[in-house]
């Protein structure tokens, strides 16, 4: 049975969120709540005054198990509509903007099954007006986010309104700033979807097709090259990876361009491994296995960055080369042993078939690179090494130019998608030499994420580059603040950030 035959009916789905939230929420500032809430939350600090709207003083809330903690919230006995939420905010001197998205989170969590619902911030500290109302969108909105397309039943309550009261702020200040937040979560929710969707109903192909689909949508110029064009265009390394799969591989290069003369040229390149069974280098059957349906975590964070450039006024022209195919073991396919010619002509070693984004995504860097962009940043879910290093909270980042490494560092900040810059130690490349090849595809037992880095820094010819290995930051166990349990979309909103901000370092 071929796996067309387990896709949804056509048309029944798409990797949009089910909710887009600039159409179906009703998302503004106010100055009161609305008398139709269904639950109203309200943020309670770990010391200060408690708001009288609660009706408990700090210690009948201790003895309730509540001190105000940052991401603690509780239900609140009241005699009549709406639900009241107590949400705890932590200390009033670590109350910041990424505070502020997780109290919004916490919140929008607790009241799940509320479909109209209003938050009350009684302080936000010195968080300007406009960044409460981004923030604060940001939070509730990636919060919701559930995938239950699959589900016959799915026990969800669609959000269908937000109010936003902020005490002391200007209300059109946070009004402003919503719309930003409202378009950054729909990107991240987007990437979301995608890395979420079993394999079996969403290939190379359909992802080409997808795009293709939203283009103009969200004003990107989409182009999709097939099998046939890849092997024109010599992409060894893509092909190879493929060799094993019934299915097509595919490169949806996506082209932003801004009204009026850009300010710069920005290039990415996502890892979209489809799925990675590890190839003749099989993985074992075990929980990480079942999650290799993200294995195109990358080329998601890519394709919902994208989605948010027009709406925010990016002035930015970006272009992404996502390098779709999935690793799969059978009589076709490659071997350890076996040597690969990438598209800037370099010979690889097959050492695992199971280093394979790192084959898929150089094809994509020297492609990137033939563009003369100002920078180059990749993404991609590439090394267990990664994973052991940072766990699931940081992304490992690397570069080859500081400044560049900065502006990404700067957007993780910004975003609360963390990451910690590791070293591109040229000491390790030798791990990477191969006695019949340019290079090989493996570095050996020791500072693999660096000799994954450090292989992919030989196609970039020598344009400013930064690296992002979400290796582990790609899913989320639980339910943790903002990242709903599942694909957590992270890279999304970082890659917006940065190229919203991106200035040429040279």
């Amino acid at each position: 049975m071929t796996s067309s035959a387990y896709k949804l009916i056509p048309g029944s789905f798409t990797p949009v969120p089910s909710i887009v939230p600039e159409r179906v929420v009703d998302f503004d500032a106010v100055s009161s709540f609305s008398s139709d809430l269904d639950a109203v939350g309200v943020t309670v600090g770990s010391d200060g005054d408690v708001d009288a709207s609660i009706g408990l003083g700090r210690d009948a809330l201790s003895r309730a198990g509540f001190d105000g903690k940052a991401g603690q919230t509780l239900l609140v006995p009241t005699g009549s509509a709406p639900l009241l939420y107590a949400i705890g905010t932590g200390d009033a001197s670590g109350l910041d903007a990424d505070a502020l998205r997780d109290a919004a989170a916490a919140f929008a969590r607790a009241a799940s099954s509320s479909a109209r619902v209003g938050l009350r911030l009684t302080d936000v500290g010195s968080v300007p007006a406009e960044r409460v109302g981004q923030v604060a969108a940001e939070g509730v909105l990636l919060a919701r986010y559930r995938f239950s397309e699959l589900k016959r039943e799915p026990k969800v309550t669609e959000l269908t309104a937000v109010e936003l009261l902020a005490d002391g702020v200007d209300a059109s200040g946070v009004t402003a700033g919503i719309p930003g937040g409202v378009v950054s979560a729909r990107g991240a929710n987007v990437a979301r979807d995608l890395a979420n969707t079993p394999p079996g109903h969403l290939t190379a192909t359909d992802f080409g097709d997808l795009a293709l689909s939203l283009a103009e949508r969200f004003g990107i110029e989409v182009e999709v090259f097939d099998k046939q064009q890849l092997i024109e265009l010599g992409t060894g390394g893509l092909l190879g990876v493929n060799a094993g799969s019934a299915e097509e591989p595919r490169m949806i290069k996506l082209r932003y361009t801004p009204n009026g003369e850009p300010t710069g040229h920005l290039a990415m390149v996502g890892k979209g491994i489809m799925y990675d069974s590890g190839g003749i280098s099989l993985k074992p059957s075990d929980p990480m296995h079942l999650l290799m349906k993200m294995d195109m975590g990358g080329a998601a964070a890519i394709f919902g960055a994208f989605t948010s450039l027009r709406d925010l006024g990016c002035t930015t022209s970006v272009t992404a080369f996502l390098m779709c195919t999935d690793n799969m073991p059978s009589g076709s396919a490659y071997k350890l042993g076996d040597v690969l010619t990438a598209r800037n002509g370099t010979t690889i070693e097959v050492k695992n078939t199971d280093a394979e984004g790192r084959l898929a995504m150089c094809d994509g860097l020297a492609l990137a690179a033939e563009e003369k962009p100002d920078a180059i940043v990749d993404i991609a879910t590439l090394t267990g090494a990664a994973l052991m290093a940072l766990g699931p909270i940081r992304a490992a980042l690397f570069g080859n130019d500081q400044a560049f490494v900065d502006q990404a560092t700067a957007a993780a900040t910004a975003t609360d998608e963390r990451v910690w810059q590791l070293p591109l130690e040229k000491k390790y490349r030798k791990a990477l030499d191969s006695d019949i090849a340019d290079i090989a595809n493996l570095g050996g037992p020791f500072a693999g994420a660096t000799t994954a880095a450090l292989f992919l820094n030989e196609f970039v010819d020598g344009v400013p580059w930064a690296h992002l290995d979400i290796a582990g930051t790609m899913n989320s166990e639980t339910d943790d603040s903002w990242r709903s349990k599942g694909a957590t979309g992270f890279g999304a909103r970082l890659l917006t950030d940065l190229a919203l901000g991106f200035r040429p370092v040279r």
